[in-house]
Parts: structure tokens; sequence; C-alpha cells
């Protein structure tokens, strides 16, 4: 395995956290959805739109020499700018985005055991993210402990619980 840290996002990395979205759009091999068409969509333009607003919080993965790697984080949504995976007002949405060569070196566990860690610390009582239909992250949401409240669309909503 690759050596990564982990580090807080901050309001700078708005640009790579933009990166992510992408590369959580791109998340099939082969996958072509040009920067331009995601960050168009207004729901993935809302996960990064106006970062970091007060209840904004992530992490981002450095490498060896401090590059940024992959990131996840989470905001809250209202029911009028719900997001893919909206439960409800209140109830933080998570997104992670890794670079393809980081992929699959535990990279994203570590980023959403930090973020998890974090919500529950905040005093957040659930945290929800939305995964595409054979999206391999899936098993890794399963493994810790996020279960589908709801599918619809080609997409799973999952919860964790984190009281």
């Amino acid at each position: 395995m690759a050596a990564f840290g982990i580090r807080s996002a901050v309001p700078d990395d708005g640009a790579f956290l933009a990166d992510m979205v992408v590369e959580a759009a791109n998340w099939r091999a082969g996958a072509t959805r040009p920067r331009p068409v995601v960050l168009a969509d207004p729901v993935y333009r809302g996960y990064i739109a106006g970062w970091q607003r007060p209840a904004d919080r992530g992490v981002v993965a450095v490498d060896g020499d401090g590059r940024p790697v992959a990131a996840a984080w989470y905001r809250l949504f209202g029911a009028d700018a719900a997001a893919h995976g909206f439960v409800a007002a209140g109830v933080p949405e998570l997104i992670i985005g890794v670079r393809p060569l980081w992929r699959a070196q535990g990279v994203g566990r570590a980023l959403l055991r930090s973020l998890v860690e974090g919500a529950r610390s905040a005093g957040f009582a659930r945290l929800t993210l939305s995964v595409e239909h054979g999206n391999f992250a899936e098993a890794l949401y399963r493994s810790e402990s996020f279960v589908v409240v709801e599918s619809r669309g080609g997409r799973d909503t999952m919860v964790r619980t984190l009281r």
C-alpha cells in the first residue's frame, strides 16, 4: 500500500473537491463524463458550491509529497436543494472522490472513518450518501455499517447511524 496522510479540508480546497466530484462521477473504468458536464449538473455542483459553509467538514488524503489524492466531505442540504442521498434536513450527506491510481489502497476507507468520527464528534446522529448501482464502493460502505434505505434511479441511498 502506498503511504498517505490525512488532513482536514480547508476553504482553499474547493477546486480540489471539484476534481473529486468529477472522480466520483467517473467511478467506472473508462468513464468519460467531462468535468464541465459533471459540474454543470446542479446536484453535483451542490456538493461544492460555496465551499466551505459553516457546517461543511471534510478530510483530504495526501501522498508522501503532500499532494492531494483523495477527499471525503459532508454538507447539509435542505429539501429544496436535495442532493442524491438526501434523507432529511439536518442529516449531512457525504461524498468521496479518489484519484484512480489511489483506489483500492485503503484511502477511501481511511477518509470515510475519519469523516464518520468527525460527524459523530460534531453531534450528528446519522450520515447519508448515494452510490450508483454497480459501484464497487458500495461494498466499502456496507462494511462500514451503511445500510440501503432507498433505491431509485440506478442509485442507492445509504445511511449510517452514528450513536
